[in-house]
């Protein structure tokens, strides 16, 4: 006998707690595999294909596209163990009733830091027995978390003739709604297979219930009269959120300077000239950073509040500004003071291709410890960046343009570039933040200065 199995949004990493519904993969009446993907959401972080851990029909779905749903919400419910399932009053055993764990999410692994607990699988009974076919997809309002128990014997109201026994309802959780709301199953002409009710019918009785229905006209001028009003929620509410603590919890301080960087983009014609991958300036800036953080770790640093203390890192994790259709992104190089620039230029030109996609796992946007900011690629000279919390610093790097320097002492064009550092005062003086960005400068207009930490 089939069990119907509930399967809630689980935790996506890094303490995310809500992610939205961007797109359905499955309908109700679908049959899907385990570890099948059954619903595109999009988190604070990322867009990620969430996997089912159960295979079997998909017999119910919770909420509609563009909806959030907390971490912990129902997602689907799946009648496992059979391809067809009962049409009658089933026991959803939920996954924290199955007789295993659930299987763990592809790509985030087991959680092996609580013990297993024995577990017990209730026997699935049923008034009637007929195979489940495909319906239309239904648009399924979110329901809360409810409680999955017995269904209780429908109340002895309505016509003689009625039959006697429970109502063929599709699920406990469709029957607990038209119970909460008053709804007569008795009374309700099923749209499923030999009349089975689907949670389609109970929110069609209700909202013939609430009929007629208000007028949108005045909120509609009321929105007009006040402009549009955009929900800050998703990639753009994280990112308000992550700059707004930023700004409330870092003293922060910039420096900048301009750097001669004819030389440094010389350098980059002659490795490219070689053959082989193509390194870009970025990956020559990064191996820069890596370099003056070795020499100045202070920068290389988070300040834990809790314990009042400095915590200095020991790898550096460079996280690396990329804008996107989605909006700002920060993804991150892992110990990247271990890579040259050809491994720097390559993991720069995945991520970024990753990004632009919509494809990077949380992991690859967590983490970082310093944060390299191109954006001279928007055509501006200089910025005062916001500090990417819980870091410490950020370089700053403007458009490399054409400008009059003085070189050997007689006035010529080369290429000049503004770099700046916003730092966490916390962590350092003036003097250690001017030190670092100096040698930064230092490379730029001589990259033989690299040679000796080579």
């Amino acid at each position: 006998m089939p069990q119907v199995m509930e399967f809630k949004l689980p935790d996506l990493g890094e303490g995310l707690t809500e992610a939205e519904i961007v797109r359905w993969l499955v309908a109700v009446g679908d049959v899907v595999a385990i570890d099948q993907p059954v619903v595109e959401v999009e988190t604070a972080k990322a867009m990620v294909e969430v996997p089912c851990p159960y295979g079997g029909v998909v017999t119910a779905r919770f909420g509609e596209e563009g909806e959030e749903l907390p971490v912990g919400a129902p997602l689907i419910t799946v009648a496992v163990g059979a391809q067809s399932m009962p049409a009658g009053a089933e026991e959803s055993a939920g996954a924290e009733d199955s007789g295993e764990a659930p299987r763990p999410l592809i790509g985030y692994g087991s959680d092996h830091s609580r013990p297993a607990r024995r577990r017990r699988v209730r026997p699935v009974t049923a008034a009637v027995s007929a195979p489940v076919t495909a319906p239309a997809p239904v648009a399924v309002a979110p329901a809360a978390p409810v409680a999955v128990a017995p269904a209780a014997p429908a109340a002895p109201a309505g016509p003689a003739s009625a039959p006697a026994g429970p109502v063929p309802v599709i699920s406990p959780l469709v029957r607990k709604l038209a119970k909460d709301h008053g709804v007569d199953l008795r009374a309700l002409h099923g749209s499923g297979p030999e009349g089975l009710i689907l949670r389609a019918d109970v929110e069609a009785a209700l909202a013939a219930l609430r009929e007629p229905a208000p007028a949108p006209a005045p909120a509609a001028a009321a929105v007009a009269a006040h402009g549009e009003r955009i929900p800050l929620k998703g990639l753009r509410g994280a990112v308000a959120e992550k700059l707004s603590r930023s700004r409330r919890e870092i003293p922060d301080a910039t420096c900048w300077v301009d750097a001669d960087a004819t030389e440094l983009m010389a350098a980059r014609a002659a490795m490219n000239a070689v053959g082989g991958p193509k390194i870009s300036v970025l990956a020559l800036l990064a191996r820069i950073c890596t370099a003056a953080l070795a020499k100045y770790p202070e920068l290389n640093s988070t300040v834990d509040l809790a314990a009042k203390e400095i915590v200095r890192l020991p790898s550096v994790h460079l996280g690396f500004a990329a804008q996107t259709e989605r909006g700002l992104v920060v993804p991150v190089v892992r110990d990247a003071q271990g890579r040259n620039p050809e491994s720097l230029s390559a993991e720069f030109a995945r991520l970024t291709e990753l990004a632009r996609a919509g494809k990077l796992a949380p992991a690859d946007l967590t983490g970082g410890t310093f944060t390299l900011n191109n954006y001279g690629v928007f055509g501006v000279d200089g910025s005062t960046p916001i500090v990417n919390h819980p870091e410490a610093a950020m370089l700053g790097v403007g458009r490399i343009i054409d400008k009059p320097w003085v070189h050997d002492g007689q006035l010529a064009v080369r290429k000049v570039v503004q770099l700046s550092l916003t730092f966490d005062h916390r962590v350092c003086d003036g003097g250690t933040a001017g030190g670092f960005l100096r040698y930064v400068a230092d490379c730029v207009e001589s990259p033989a200065v690299l040679l000796r930490t080579l």
